[in-house]
């Protein structure tokens, strides 16, 4: 992301003012420990070593989620932890901020659902403190509210930009909100037709 927001103030600073943001506006109530986690986990992926791994010839690639399973599986109890929390990660942080890639994709937006849901509950399952088996339990229960969320702040990020101008009028398309319409308006676009309900169970 290349936003101007970002320079103002810290990338931590500014995904944790985004994460209380969207939660607020979206009526989400999570754990204290969630709200913290979600701001790290976002924090961490602005260095684009946590999407992709360096080969032998120096190249470097995204590691397809499937092997991170299937080396999670082989591990022992405490890799098996680390490589089932960089699955939930990158599922999480892949599915909010390139949903709109995925969809174009031969391996889809459910199947990082999938993958997201079971790797956090894994964790959970499989953790012996109260408070982290808590917080994992949620990151699998609620995924997809919370990939909704990473969307929403992919788009602020991307505000200044014609191409975050274009996928928050299409959210505006969808579901007709007016939180979305009022900052499209900020940003000098004209819309023709004011906000409508929008679908069953779409967030304002």
């Amino acid at each position: 992301m290349n936003s101007p927001i970002l320079v103002e103030t810290s990338a931590r600073e500014w995904f944790r003012e985004a994460i209380t943001e969207v939660l607020s506006v979206r009526r989400i109530a999570v754990r204290q420990e969630t709200e913290f986690y979600l701001v790290d986990l976002l924090t961490g992926f602005m260095a684009s070593e946590r999407l992709f791994v360096e080969q032998p010839d120096g190249t470097v690639r995204e590691e397809p989620l499937a092997l991170i399973l299937l080396r999670a599986m082989a591990a022992d109890r405490r890799e098996r932890a680390a490589h089932l929390k960089r699955l939930g990660d990158t599922s999480l942080f892949v599915s909010g901020f390139f949903g709109d890639s995925l969809a174009r994709s031969a391996v889809d937006a459910g199947y990082y659902r999938a993958m997201g849901e079971r790797a956090y509950g894994a964790l959970a399952d499989g953790e012996r403190s109260q408070t982290l088996a808590g917080l994992y339990g949620e990151l699998s229960r609620r995924f997809e509210s919370f990939v909704d969320c990473f969307a929403e702040i992919a788009e602020l990020a991307d505000l200044e930009s014609n191409r975050g101008l274009v996928r928050l009028y299409e959210r505006f398309q969808l579901t007709r909100s007016e939180r979305v319409a009022e900052k499209l308006r900020a940003r000098g676009v004209a819309l023709f037709a004011g906000p409508g309900p929008g679908p069953k169970g779409a967030c304002h």
